[in-house]
Formats: structure tokens, sequence, C-alpha cells
């Protein structure tokens, strides 16, 4: 799974990274510790055109009747994401990149984790998350503002990430973006082979646990100990 995560890249490096058109928000704040529920930068596709948006971590469904349904909806297993209630329709129609620059993860026995920094060999960010994003609104009140969130689809571990933890983020390489946010594909065949085009060997060290906390962010939380 990826339950916490990192974005620091600036507005105009993002914007060049993922080829962005349009901007809806006029800065990014940098975070060294972004968790569920919080505001995260996405890219989706309306036409031709990249729209760089301001999204809720936790998918929360159209037909949902509350918005807290999205504290269990961070993730989103590949395998099965064609079938399940919750993502079957985003993931035909409402596909994203989540904007990141590497993740964290928890090694070691229960009650005395170590958190770990993970990010694709060799390389610098932003990298994009396979995501997929959707937009509700309660029933209750016509007049409240649409509420859009987002999910981060995971896979298997890859030999690199296994000692760590046996699932992972799928962060997709610059060239399967294109196909990713293509709104004229539908068919789920296809679209786990775009999943297909991933990093597989991600670099890792440990820092510090002040991490844990989703309340604290801070740059040394990606630094080495």
């Amino acid at each position: 799974m990826c339950g916490r995560f990192v974005g620091y890249s600036t507005l105009e490096q993002i914007q060049s990274h993922f080829n962005v058109g349009v901007l809806e928000p006029d800065r990014v704040q940098p975070s060294y510790n972004i968790a569920p529920q919080q505001e995260l930068a996405v890219v989706t596709q309306k036409g031709l055109e990249r729209i760089l948006s301001l999204m809720h971590w936790g998918l929360v469904p159209f037909w949902a009747k509350e918005s807290s349904i999205g504290n269990r909806m961070i993730n989103a297993r590949s395998e099965t994401v064609a079938e399940k209630p919750a993502f079957r329709n985003a993931f035909k129609h409402r596909r994203c990149l989540i904007v990141n620059d590497g993740f964290f993860e928890w090694k070691g026995a229960k009650g005395n984790k170590q958190p770990v920094f993970l990010k694709p060999k060799g390389q610098g960010g932003p990298f994009g998350f396979a995501g997929l994003w959707e937009i509700w609104k309660p029933k209750e009140d016509e007049f409240a503002k649409d509420y859009k969130s987002c999910t981060i689809l995971t896979t298997e571990a890859s030999e690199s990430v296994k000692p760590i933890h046996h699932r992972m983020p799928i962060m997709l390489k610059p060239f399967a973006y294109e196909k990713w946010l293509d709104p004229m594909i539908k068919d789920s065949v296809e679209l786990h082979r775009i999943l297909e085009n991933r990093y597989r060997d991600f670099e890792n060290y440990p820092v510090s646990k002040a991490v844990n906390s989703p309340q604290k962010n801070d740059p040394s939380f990606i630094v080495a100990i």
C-alpha cells in the first residue's frame, strides 16, 4: 500500500514534466509528509488539455452518503480495480496522475517500525502515481461545493521493494502518461497493459521517525539517518 508520500517539486517543474496546459491552483505548497484526506496535486485530462488540480486523498465514490468513506479509499488494488464497485467506473472514465517526489514505507516489527523513504533509483522527481479520481456532492445540500478526491493504484512489490513491504504504489514511467490519461481508452485489458510501464527499481534509506506523525512536516523527513 501507500499511506504517506512527499511532493516538493515547484509548480514550474510539475507543469513542464506533465505537460500541463491549465493550472487551477496558482501555487502548490511543498509537503514532506502528505497524509490521507489532505489535498494534493493531481493531473487529469479533458479533451487534449492536461489540467493540474488539487484533490483530497481518499476517493469518495459519487454514490457515497458521506465523504468520510474516503478514509478507507486511499489505495486501490490494480488487480481488482476493474471489478470493485467503488473504483470500476473511475477506472474507465476518470484516471489521473498523482504528483509526487517519492513515498514512505515502514519496515520492521510492529511497535518499532522504521520509516523508509523510496524513489526510483537514480531518478529525480516529479513522478506520477497512477490514480483514479471522482467528484462527490452531498445530496442534501444542492449548494455544496464539489468534493474532488483521488486514490493511488497499488500492485505487488517489485524485488527492490519486497524487503520493506509486499505492496507498492504504481509509479508510471513518463512515456505511459499519455495513454493512461487518454479518455478514449476504456478497455480494462489495455489499461492493465499500460500499468505495466512502471518503475520497478527503487532506492531506499531510513529516515526520522518524526514522519510517523501526520501533523508534522519538514524537509528533514527525506534526509537519511
